[in-house]
């Protein structure tokens, strides 16, 4: 009995981390690793704080409104001309009592982001698209791993914040308990102190579990964007071109840079050999070059072609394994010869022009 196995499937299994253009992709389109428990902890922990250091500025400034409203507005005539500007005061004294909260608020919503995904502006999240009203879709999001963990998570947030408001009351039960006997005045601290204890034990308590969400939604994030072999191939085929069309390309620009080569050989004045390992031919015109050039080289194959062409050409060849190996090794096409074998160069062009002469 045999199996067949389809090895696509396994092609398409998504287990290749993303590569960076994937993750400027889903940046772009504001799919980032990012926590919303984050943003309501240090939210909750500048509140808190804020109230703890500038509480008292603040209660001094709503005192003061409500004591200056007692002893100046009580006996004035309820007119509409006398009721506007009246309000108007108010407004901007509330709005000078609790702008230092509203402040705190707001810089900790921007440090919450900025700490999580930096400076980011991706108007394609905003996009209107017909899948976000997906009822089909919408039921997957409710019903789904990812729904039951942030239902797990409220679940644990909720007896976790219940619990640490509860230490914070037991603390404070004696004083709560005989809270009959005290004035308004120090009862009202007595419930503005608990009040402030309270949320800044909530918000380290939020912070600490934002961290392990943040974790996790890292986790998740990597998990999502992950790519497949094929997706991985498919992105490079884009970015830097099919394979096979640069290796025909690459091919294709050897083939003619060959052929040029080749056509340099007969203007050459000789060709060192090796014998049939190495050929390299050189060119030197006295009145236009300061030394002799190589104007073509090569090994094995190409070394046998340049020769056929030399003795078809009847360019010269002459045998000299050293000087050959050391031309191959040591220069390029088109360089000019090394200094340090000028000396045996020269006596072979000498050689070649005494031939040449000859005949």
């Amino acid at each position: 009995m045999r199996l067949k196995l389809n090895l696509q499937y396994f092609a398409q299994e998504k287990t290749e981390k993303a590569t960076p253009k994937k993750r400027r992709e889903s940046r772009n389109k504001g799919q980032v690793a990012k926590s919303t428990d984050v943003n309501t902890a240090f939210i909750l922990m500048f509140v808190f704080l804020m109230f703890f250091f500038a509480g008292p500025l603040v209660i001094e400034q709503m005192t003061a409104i409500v004591r200056f409203s007692m002893t100046e507005y009580l006996v004035m005539d309820v007119t509409p001309e006398a009721m506007q500007p009246l309000f108007t005061e108010y407004i901007f004294q509330a709005a000078v009592a609790v702008a230092p909260i509203m402040l705190a608020s707001v810089i900790a919503g921007v440090f919450a982001n900025y700490v999580q995904v930096g400076v980011l502006f991706a108007p394609e999240a905003i996009k209107f698209k017909l899948e976000k009203i997906n009822p089909l879709k919408g039921f997957k999001r409710i019903f789904s791993i990812r729904a039951l963990v942030e239902f797990l998570k409220s679940m644990m947030k909720i007896v976790l914040v219940g619990g640490v408001t509860g230490i914070v009351i037991w603390i404070y039960m004696d004083e709560l308990l005989r809270i009959g006997l005290y004035d308004v005045e120090d009862g009202a601290v007595l419930i503005g102190t608990l009040i402030v204890f309270m949320g800044l034990a909530v918000g380290f308590l939020l912070v600490f579990l934002a961290i392990l969400d943040y974790m996790y939604q890292k986790y998740d994030f990597e998990k999502n964007i992950r790519m497949s072999k094929q997706d991985v191939k498919d992105e490079y085929k884009k970015t830097e071109g099919d394979p096979l069309i640069k290796s025909k390309i690459k091919e294709k620009q050897r083939q003619m840079a060959m052929s040029r080569m080749m056509q340099e050989v007969p203007k050459a004045d000789v060709v060192i050999t090796n014998p049939t390992h190495y050929a390299i031919a050189l060119k030197y015109d006295e009145n236009a070059m300061e030394a002799p050039v190589i104007v073509a080289k090569g090994v094995d194959y190409v070394a046998l072609k340049l020769i056929n062409i030399a003795k078809n050409n009847e360019v010269l060849t002459v045998e000299n394994r050293p000087l050959a190996r050391s031309l191959y090794a040591e220069a390029e096409i088109g360089d000019q010869v090394p200094e340090d074998l000028f000396k045996a160069v020269a006596e072979v062009l000498a050689y070649v022009y005494r031939i040449q002469k000859k005949i």
